[in-house]
């Protein structure tokens, strides 16, 4: 799985206390189980909702491709909502 992403906005969503990390470390949501669904048609965009360290994360992004074929972009993220807390433990 590859990512691609801005690096100077992950350093001011690090930055931000509402957010308090990067894309860097906001790819291990998707190395452990997420619950994942569409988040808009146009662009097509994806939320992911799973653990990176001690915090439950929501992670926009969009499925691309380029010439070595399909990447994960790293839109935004921010900690879960209570909403977004219960949808990843009812569907966990």
């Amino acid at each position: 799985m590859r990512f691609h992403f801005d690096e100077r906005k992950s350093g001011r969503l690090r930055a931000n206390p509402k957010r308090g990390i990067g894309f860097e470390e906001a790819q291990e949501v998707f190395s452990h189980p997420y619950y994942l669904d569409q988040r808009s048609d146009c662009p097509e965009q994806y939320r992911a909702i799973g653990w990176a360290g001690e915090q439950l994360y929501a992670v926009i992004f969009e499925m691309r491709e380029d010439e070595e074929g399909e990447y994960y972009h790293l839109v935004t993220l921010w900690k879960a909502t209570k909403q977004e807390q219960e949808l990843y433990e009812e569907h966990s």
